[in-house]
């Protein structure tokens, strides 16, 4: 075999398996210190009520740094916490794989009534089965105010999710959650009530370095079309 063929047949198989790693699924993972059952489900596009239960985790949602969580399967057993560690709810260290999306069917209905999460253009609409654009990106200026979108509760805010900066993840009832991404600075904490319209944060930038909101609405973990549920403007 000549050189030039032997390098091509080395690249084509280094091509190959990096392509597996990328699309890569794993079966569990194990609790970083700032995690919490919110994000992780996030950041895997479950439902985090449905990871709790597959994990023997109570209605509290502790869980606790170092322990394994295995998210797809059948349910398993409740791991007590180690005895020298205390448990906690409330990010995740390392890149998130896609979040999947619910079919285009009729929107679930929702109990309270939606607010746009900052003013601006939206620059980049909901991608569907583009597991790219899970959600809006909202143009304004920097600084500018993020305003909860429903009233709700903070399960996470920190910028533990590599690719969303510093993020807010807002829980609304039990079916819905919002996030609002690469924020400039945060103004609420977890655990926080927040009422619709207050603000949650201050407008920072995208990737592109202009200012951006990524905003996204997920139904039971899987993530849909935000402007389904947003009023008109």
């Amino acid at each position: 075999m000549s050189r030039r063929a032997a390098i091509l047949l080395l690249t084509l198989a280094l091509t190959a398996c990096s392509g597996r790693a990328l699309n890569w699924d794993p079966e569990s993972y194990v609790v970083a210190e700032g995690d919490t059952l919110y994000s992780i489900a996030f950041r895997y596009g479950l439902d985090y009520r449905e990871l709790a239960r597959r994990n023997g985790i109570g209605s509290d949602f502790l869980i606790y740094p170092g322990q394994r969580l295995q998210l797809h399967g059948e349910a398993v057993a409740r791991n007590a916490p180690p005895a020298a560690t205390t448990a906690r709810t409330p990010a995740p260290r390392v890149g998130m794989p896609p979040a999947s999306t619910r079919p285009a069917s009729a929107p679930t209905p929702s109990p309270f009534t939606w607010r746009w999460p900052a003013d601006g253009e939206v620059v980049r609409s909901f991608g569907g089965d583009d597991s790219t654009s899970k959600g809006l990106e909202i143009r304004g200026t920097r600084a500018a105010d993020v305003r909860a979108a429903a009233p709700g509760r903070v399960v996470y805010a920190g910028s533990g999710l590599r690719g969303y900066g510093r993020l807010i993840i807002l829980k609304h009832d039990e079916t819905f959650i919002s996030a609002y991404a690469f924020n400039r600075r945060l103004l609420v904490e977890e655990g926080d009530d927040v009422a619709a319209g207050e603000q949650i944060a201050e407008m920072g930038q995208g990737p592109d370095e202009t200012p951006l909101l990524h905003f996204e609405i997920r139904v039971d973990g899987h993530a849909v079309d935000p402007m389904r549920y947003l009023p008109a403007r």
